[in-house]
């Protein structure tokens, strides 16, 4: 812990120290980031015009004066850094831990702990005077060596591991240009359109102009977010020439790889294994590489699998190290279709690789006869080898069972090299208790990961998400184990790309805009928000502490519209903040002390009440505190196991903090996004890193049904949010520390869904305008013509502009738009209803989906026909448009040629909701001969109904009394 008052460069670990004028030293005036004048000035020789940080020039606030540098407004920065080290700036705080003074103070009010470190000091201080002559004994090192060896580390310390890369302001500033007159386009527009109503159709025109104030509030949600894009680049050899030196162990940080698996009949054991390969054989220390895989289903066919998986690493590992192979995911590898002899000169190559796949052949046939094995369970119940019954048995009633397959037990590959650990954990459940699903699973994986190995950073992917970039580790180590840019990083996060997905990519499963669009653009603000799988967390982040430096926090720490006139933090806070840091180095002491008691640390540890926090276990507790990971010393190794298994006991988290201020968060189904939000509302940030080759691919759902069922559980997830606690809307104001862009994007995250609403309304208006032969606006002056001309341009103009500087092409763009739609009026819509049933009533609805046969031919998944009620509103509206553009061109014709004129806008609009449904349509009628009889019953029912709504009853059009029909009869000659 550093002394009050000194303040320590981020770089290369010395003084900041002080200016000509005695004032602390500052370089950026932004972020205030601790560094020295000797790194500060090497940065700027280096041609590094931008802070690391927060990339603001330092051409802003620096000035040339006499050859010497003045920086402005030290005084402010000086006692900024101040009040920041009195908060605790490089202390770590825990928002959910109070310490209660009179449990750590004794009758004369001084620290119970403080006596008892001073004796275990006195105690390592006599070890250290006992092996003091075997040091005088040793050769000394000469000076010249000792000052070489210092200038190459501090030359190495000053280089950064990574590089923000800003969008060029040749394209950024006509984006943002036109974004601000889009805005004031749309406040006319709007004014235009209050200002003229429709009195012949005043409902229509009512419904519209509710219909697109929403849709503009939501293109604000989704536009400002994206005002500064970055882009990012990692030196990975830079990472290896600071921490992998020649001739010393690796200095990389240990990581723990979680792999979630729930049913292996719907998540195949082979997609898992293959997972589970990429991951052992990632370039990274093997001893540095753990992989924990949860099988939250207690399926004996994943446990059996992960035995045939652990035994056939020991042949895959080496061959990927020894010939560099990519990606190294056997199934993927051995399945492309390339060249795999380019840049291989090995002759032993092509024999290696013939053996390597004959045997990765016969691993699949012993995964798929495990896999057709546990097709029919047995009355009884699963058997182990053994003979004992497989403690699995009923999923919902069983122990945790925890198995190491490989780790330090002498688990070695063909070549006698170590292997990375594999584990295979499955939590307890019983009747009664919550389990919360994906995210206690998660959690789970937290506790037993700190209790056996407790790696500073956990990788999470999703068992059908392999490792494509053997390397992938190491891009996010740039960010992570960087002095400067780690410190208040949460998580990296990595883009999702697919495999097995068709060229146009009909239901924009790729999800391009999303990802090389509205991620690039939060990595401006705050981070990009967590997606679930392909993320690099800090486990302290995870635990619920603040970022070691804390940003600024504002005068108010009230409501936005109500400004307090209380400081900051009062005395009361300070002081519990003082307090924390002193506990905290306390704790960091016993780390460096030997033969302490045992029960004076367990005493300590009880003192700080971390109990109610995380759990009624020593060694967990104790992991918790040792921020760069590692097993405590103290554990003994042969109860780790045991302590384990009481980790993912069903109860554990009973009365403590674990899913609502550390961990995994409950509440939601995409627990994804609560956990990334709780985290920068703490002061943390995220990194977006997207390496040239990608790090991690998936396998995405490619057919109709199952796309919108999974769009269905992201809107549910959004909707659950929105009625919790957390909503975006009124969470996390208190300290300031979400920034307003980053809080837009996260209420956008959660409003979506209920964009659906006026969606399908909009998309029915077209309709009803054809058949009732009315329509939402009056004739067009040449004002209005201006407008509607200039909004249309400027919505072409905003995603061109868009497409130029994150390189997404124009199909892309125009897939995401057309699921837009499709998604809105079907899986957003029943995503509101049901988030409203389960809020209001409790009731908990699922739509089943009912699958049919695939084709064995390439994509012939895209073609399978499974039925569902999401596919009838959007279906109802094709119809309903289709039959309103035959009425309107039906009454054209009958109406003469007047009546052509305000024809076509009706039809451009019904056009408009036709052409981004097509790819519904197209999946909807299959391949020839393939459509379900259910559909074709709907869509004659639907379109029968609704020509009889326009041919006989046709409520809409006012008719004629008797005594006009009469008098126009009567003035007839006949």
């Amino acid at each position: 812990m550093m002394e009050s008052g000194a303040h320590f460069c981020n770089s290369c670990g010395e003084q900041v120290g002080v200016d000509a004028n005695g004032e602390v030293f500052v370089a950026c005036h932004e972020c205030y980031l601790p560094i020295c004048k000797a790194c500060f000035e090497y940065e700027i020789n280096e041609g590094r015009k931008a802070c690391s940080r927060c990339a603001t020039p330092y051409a802003d606030r620096v000035k040339d004066n006499d050859d010497t540098k003045v920086y402005e407004n030290q005084t402010t920065m000086a006692a900024q850094i101040n009040v920041s080290q009195d908060v605790g700036l490089h202390a770590r705080h825990i928002s959910t831990v109070s310490t209660v003074d009179s449990e750590l103070n004794d009758e004369s009010g001084n620290p119970i702990w403080k006596n008892r470190v001073e004796s275990w000091k006195e105690k390592d201080k006599k070890k250290k005077k006992k092996s003091a002559p075997k040091a005088e004994n040793e050769a000394p090192i000469p000076q010249e060596q000792q000052m070489e060896e210092i200038q190459s580390s501090e030359a190495a310390a000053a280089e950064p591991l990574s590089m923000i890369m800003p969008v060029s302001k040749t394209r950024l500033t006509p984006y943002r240009i036109v974004i601000v007159v889009r805005l004031i386009i749309l406040g006319l527009f709007f004014h235009y359109r209050v200002t003229n109503p429709v009195d012949s159709a005043f409902a229509l025109w009512l419904t519209s102009i509710i219909c697109e104030i929403w849709f503009a509030f939501s293109w604000v949600l989704d536009q400002f977010p994206k005002w500064s894009p970055i882009n990012r680049e990692t030196y990975i050899d830079r990472l290896s020439a600071r921490y992998e030196r020649p001739g010393e162990p690796s200095q990389l940080a240990a990581v723990d790889f979680f792999v979630s698996t729930v049913d292996p009949l719907k998540e195949p054991p082979l997609i898992t294994a293959n997972t589970v390969l990429s991951i052992l054989s990632v370039d990274y220390p093997v001893d540095k590489v753990s992989c924990y895989v949860s099988d939250d289903g207690a399926a004996m066919l994943t446990f059996e699998s992960l035995v045939e998986t652990a035994d056939f690493a020991r042949k895959w590992v080496p061959f990927c190290k020894k010939f560099s192979i990519e990606p190294r995911t056997p199934e993927f590898y051995f399945s492309q279709k390339i060249d795999y002899l380019k840049d291989k000169v090995q002759p032993s190559f092509v024999k290696e690789r013939r053996a390597m796949k004959r045997d990765y052949e016969e691993f699949k046939v012993r995964i798929n006869a495990l896999v057709a094995k546990a097709q029919k369970t047995p009355d009884e119940g699963w058997t182990m080898q053994d003979g004992t019954s497989w403690p699995g048995n009923n999923p919902r009633d069983h122990p945790g069972m925890i198995q190491v397959f490989l780790g330090h037990s002498g688990a070695h590959d063909i070549e006698g090299n170590e292997l990375p650990r594999l584990v295979y954990v499955s939590r307890e459940k019983r009747p009664g208790y919550q389990h919360h699903k994906k995210a206690g699973a998660e959690n789970a994986l937290v506790r037993v990961s700190a209790v056996l190995t407790n790696a500073p950073f956990i990788l999470n992917l999703d068992c059908d998400h392999y490792v494509n970039n053997s390397k992938a580790v190491r891009e996010a180590m740039c960010f992570l184990m960087d002095p400067v840019v780690g410190r208040d990083l949460c998580y990296v996060q990595f883009p999702q790309r697919f495999d097995g997905i068709d060229r146009s990519d009909r239901y924009a499963n790729r999800n391009t805009v999303f990802f090389d669009v509205n991620m690039k653009g939060l990595d401006g603000i705050q981070g990009p928000v967590y997606v679930g799988t392909g993320c690099v967390f800090n486990r302290q982040a995870l635990y619920g502490y603040s970022p070691p430096s804390m940003p600024k926090l504002p005068k108010s720490s009230s409501c936005c519209c109500c400004p307090s006139k209380k400081p900051t933090k009062d005395i009361s806070e300070l002081y519990r903040d003082a307090k924390r840091e002193e506990l905290d180095a306390a704790i960091f002491n016993l780390r460096e002390i030997d033969n302490y008691d045992e029960y004076e640390r367990s005493m300590l540890i009880s003192q700080m009440s971390f109990e109610k926090t995380f759990g009624l276990s020593t060694v967990f507790i104790e992991s918790t505190l040792m921020e760069n990971g590692g097993v405590p010393e103290s554990a003994d190794p042969s109860m780790l196991i045991k302590e384990a298994i009481h980790v993912i006991g069903c109860g554990y988290e009973e009365k403590t903090a674990w899913g609502k201020e550390i961990g995994w968060i409950y509440g939601s189904v995409t627990e994804d996004i609560l956990t990334g939000f709780k985290m920068q509302c703490r002061g943390w940030r995220s990194v977006y890193c997207m390496p040239l080759r990608p790090a991690f691919k998936g396998s995405a759902p490619i057919n109709l049904s199952d796309r919108l069922h999974q769009v269905l559980r992201w809107a549910l997830g959004s909707v659950e949010i929105f009625f919790s606690r957390h909503c975006p809307l009124w969470y996390g104001f208190a300290g300031g520390r979400l920034k307003w862009l980053q809080r837009l994007a996260y209420v956008n995250t959660i409003v979506y869904p209920f964009t659906s609403l006026p969606l399908v309304a909009y998309c029915t208006l077209p309709a009803i305008c054809l058949l009732t032969g009315k329509f939402i606006i009056p004739t067009l002056s040449n004002l209005a013509s201006a407008l509607f001309l200039g909004l249309f341009l400027s919505i072409i103009t905003t995603s061109v502009l868009e497409l130029r500087w994150s390189g997404v092409t124009i199909e892309a763009l125009w897939r995401n738009e057309q699921f837009w739609v499709i998604g809105g009026v079907s899986a957003h819509l029943f995503a509101v209803f049901q988030g409203f049933l389960k809020m209001l009533a409790g009731v908990d609805t699922n739509f089943t989906v009912t699958a049919k046969a695939a084709d064995d031919t390439e994509f012939g998944e895209l073609y399978i026909i499974k039925w569902t009620t999401l596919l009838i509103p959007p279906t109802t509206l094709i119809i309903i448009n289709m039959v309103g553009v035959v009425a309107g061109f039906s009454d054209a014709l009958n109406g003469g040629y007047e009546s052509w004129g305000p024809l076509f806008g009706k039809v451009f609009f019904a056009f408009w909701v036709i052409f981004h449904l097509y790819p519904f349509l197209k999946g909807l009628m299959g391949r020839q001969n393939r459509t379900p009889t259910i559909v074709i019953l709907w869509s004659v029912l639907l379109a029968s109904v609704f020509s009889l709504v326009w041919v006989k009853i046709n409520p809409f059009i006012s008719r004629p009394d008797s005594a006009t029909i009469s008098q126009t009869c009567t003035s007839i000659d006949c």
